[in-house]
């Protein structure tokens, strides 16, 4: 099996998502019925994946099992039932959902060809997204919460706000102070002359973008650079998110 992980960006479903975009995700609340319960998990008969009999040594029942309150994970589980999980017994009916979420991604993987998982549809793409008030911790050697955005889920995912969405991963600009810069990642710029300060100043002009940029894409870049600065930026994308900005690639 192949898998890739992608730092740039990545089209799925008409949306180029990419790391650093801040999402307002939910997915809608849906009838489902609960299989087993205990202290820690319950069980519920999932209402969206078919399972995938052609998978090679993974079986998987229909269930999924969703954190309770008394479960360490609780907190880090999107998707709650409604009533709550802690009220739940064997055969009751409830609804399965996500209450509309502010969050980031962290980073874009895709596979290629898609995962094999147990389930249907499988997965070609996973976003890690961290909720609002989360930042990325290196440290840590997992991090982040995974939504397959076209798979069988019927997420919603609307853009908020994508931190320099005027520019793409590996363009070269020159700032106001004829400085060049490399764009590498949302909040990773290179300095070509690796000088002080570490961020570029405002307006930018686009010099390189896969080749000779389009006079359009130059055009772009020049405008939305015209007013605001890098720390407008990085301050916008802070006040949705409450975290401090990743060098994540």
């Amino acid at each position: 099996m192949d898998s890739q992980a992608a730092s740039g960006a990545h089209r799925v479903d008409g949306i180029r998502y990419r790391a650093g975009d801040v999402l307002r995700m939910s997915c809608p609340f849906t009838e489902a019925t609960v299989t087993g319960v205990s202290r820690f998990h319950v069980s519920v008969r999932w209402p969206w994946w078919e399972i995938d009999a052609a998978a090679d040594g993974i079986e998987w029942n229909g269930d999924v099992a969703l954190p309770t309150s008394a479960d360490h994970g609780w907190e880090s589980e999107y998707f709650r039932t409604r009533p709550a999980e802690d009220t739940l017994k064997a055969g009751d009916r409830c609804l399965v959902g996500i209450s509309p979420t502010v969050v980031h991604v962290l980073a874009v993987h895709r596979f290629d060809p898609p995962l094999e998982t147990g389930w249907l549809p499988r997965p070609a793409t996973y976003l890690d997204v961290l909720r609002q008030g989360e930042s990325h911790d290196a440290g840590l050697e997992e991090q982040g919460y995974s939504i397959d955005p076209v798979g069988g889920l019927p997420f919603r995912l609307e853009l908020l706000f994508r931190p320099f969405a005027f520019l793409e991963t590996g363009d070269e600009v020159v700032d106001r102070d004829g400085r060049a810069w490399k764009f590498d990642a949302p909040w990773h710029w290179d300095a070509f002359d690796g000088a002080q300060p570490s961020t570029p100043s405002w307006p930018l002009a686009l010099l390189f973008r896969n080749g000779e940029p389009t006079p359009a894409a130059v055009a772009a870049v020049a405008e939305a650079t015209t007013t605001g600065s890098h720390a407008d930026e990085v301050g916008r994308w802070v006040e949705l998110t409450g975290a401090e900005p990743s060098r994540l690639a």
